[in-house]
């Protein structure tokens, strides 16, 4: 709980994007930064974060928690249990058109912790845009992402595009 004494409205803000992007027969990703608590593929994560598809089709057994987002999805031909503590999510959006909403660091969060193998010193910069990054064309669910289009990213400078913007 926060401050106040009321819950986060997070979790009841990620389930309704999910219900929209599926009922409108969009693909719904979520930008995760990843530290120590984020259950995901480590090889896939690329300056501390990863954006992951949690569309019916590329997951089993999704709960969309208060606390978590849980899920089985395949890596390269590999099932994999994922576990997001929903303070962890960046964004949910739709692939297709780029709408869905950011948000903001939780209050207790630290700065990203780096991804193994890099340094502190190779962290992303501090942005005030949302760039999510695909990681080497595989995302949940999909096994070879070749013939899988690029998703447009929030805050991508293409005129006409909408744009996820981080407000503090």
């Amino acid at each position: 709980m926060n401050a106040s004494g009321t819950t986060s409205t997070r979790p009841y803000l990620v389930r309704a994007l999910y219900e929209w992007c599926t009922d409108n027969g969009l693909t719904p990703y979520v930008a995760v930064r990843v530290d120590e608590t984020v259950r995901v593929p480590r090889e896939y994560v690329k300056d501390g974060e990863i954006v992951l598809n949690i569309s019916m089709d590329a997951t089993s057994a999704l709960k969309l928690g208060n606390e978590y987002i849980e899920f089985k999805a395949r890596f390269a031909g590999v099932a994999r249990d994922i576990m997001i503590p929903l303070g962890r999510v960046m964004a949910i959006y739709a692939r297709e058109n780029g709408q869905g909403m950011a948000f903001p660091p939780e209050e207790a969060e630290s700065a990203p912790v780096p991804a193994p193998g890099t340094s502190a010193d190779a962290q992303a910069p501090s942005r005030n845009e949302l760039q999510p990054h695909r990681s080497e064309g595989l995302l949940a669910g999909s096994d070879a992402g070749a013939d899988e289009p690029e998703p447009p990213r929030p805050g991508s400078t293409n005129p006409g595009r909408p744009a996820l913007k981080r407000v503090k």
